[in-house]
């Protein structure tokens, strides 16, 4: 049987194992204890570190996001709103007797109603100096204006969205460079260029042109969306006008055919001399 002729190295290594164990412990909690130390970089630190130029440029980042994403509700809301009335139109408008009777059946509210009304107005008031214009004309220019109100109702609102998705992208570039422009500064004043010292100011910079895109993004595709939906809405509006001119123009020469032959010239009879 063999023994161990060094007792001492036996003993050595039971105490280097006895050691590692205790420590092992030890450095779990530390590795545990580091996931919890919060991020001192961040939205939180941007804002409270940042300068009124920094905050200046935040604000109206933010701002242009909230009106982008009013303007795309409100206006998917006003598009609804009319294609149900255009729909109600084309149920009840074209059935009635006449067009007094016509417009009864619209909401008054509704740009159905105004296109309708402002072309039965130029029929009735075809007087005065008006009169020199030819009836198809008048009306139909009277059609014609009231559907170029429409539609510019209808586009309330697109240009901002066109502005925020062109400008965007560069005030959040803008808000990148003056960060960084004081990250840089604060690095040369302090005359340390670590890693720690380079990494969260820039970082923080560029946060200012993601918001920058996360703001223009949704504007350029809310803009292009409502402009579809709007050449759609105004193509069953220019419809209606064109119809309903077509039945004014008709009503009106044969309420005309009915004055001529209701106001015939009496005869002429012979004085005896």
């Amino acid at each position: 049987m063999i023994r161990n002729r060094n007792p001492r190295a036996t003993a050595a290594r039971l105490l280097l194992a006895l050691a590692t164990l205790a420590a092992a412990p030890l450095a779990l909690a530390q590795g545990g204890a580091t996931t919890t130390v919060e991020n001192p970089y961040g939205l939180e630190a941007l804002w409270s570190a940042g300068d009124f130029v920094a905050k200046g440029t935040l604000a109206i980042l933010v701002v242009m996001s909230i009106g982008s994403w009013y303007i795309i509700f409100s206006k998917l809301y006003e598009q609804a709103k009319l294609n149900r009335q255009g729909n109600s139109a084309n149920k009840t408008f074209w059935g009635a007797g006449d067009v007094d009777k016509g417009l009864e059946t619209l909401d008054k509210n509704s740009a159905y109603h105004y296109i309708a009304k402002s072309g039965n107005d130029a029929t009735a008031h075809h007087d005065g100096l008006l009169q020199f214009i030819d009836v198809n004309e008048w009306i139909q220019l009277s059609i014609h204006r009231a559907t170029e109100k429409v539609q510019s109702r209808l586009q309330g609102g697109l240009a901002f969205l066109a502005t925020v998705g062109s400008t965007a992208p560069f005030v959040g570039l803008f808000g990148t460079v003056w960060g960084i422009y004081h990250a840089l500064t604060a690095i040369g004043v302090a005359g340390q260029a670590s890693i720690d010292k380079v990494a969260g100011p820039v970082g923080e910079a560029l946060i200012m042109t993601a918001i920058g895109l996360a703001v223009a993004v949704p504007a350029v595709l809310g803009y292009n969306w409502l402009v579809r939906r709007n050449k759609a809405a105004l193509e069953d509006v220019r419809s209606f006008g064109a119809e309903l001119h077509a039945v004014l123009l008709g009503a009106h020469a044969e309420k005309a055919a009915r004055g001529k032959s209701g106001h015939a010239h009496p005869p002429i009879h012979a004085v005896a001399g």
